[in-house]
């Protein structure tokens, strides 16, 4: 699903909501959540899952085309962990997709 997908699935749940107004809110909520990481805080969505920021260490890498060691630096990456309950949807619809399949 992409953003803009996204925007149309809102826009069409909600028809007091224009298309517009349905990219304004997924904007609005992608740019917090990204303001909330940049500043180093945690964000959970009860149901759904955790994003936080893992620390890369520094470390010594290689580079391919010349075999020479690469100082590479430490690096902060955004982590998602999903929730309990998005595990068990995906793996029960993971499960009924194989199921129909083999029929």
């Amino acid at each position: 699903m992409t953003r803009s997908d996204l925007v149309e699935e809102l826009a069409a749940r909600f028809s007091q909501l224009t298309h517009r107004d349905a990219e304004y809110a997924v904007k609005t909520i992608l740019d917090a959540m990204s303001d909330a990481l940049v500043r180093g805080h945690r964000i959970e969505i009860r149901g759904f899952g955790s994003f936080s920021i893992n620390r890369r260490p520094p470390r010594m890498g290689r580079n391919p085309r010349s075999g020479e060691s690469v100082a590479i630096p430490e690096k902060r990456v955004p982590h998602f962990k999903p929730g309990k309950a998005l595990r068990e949807a995906v793996d029960a619809r993971t499960e009924e997709m194989r199921v129909s399949k083999t029929k």
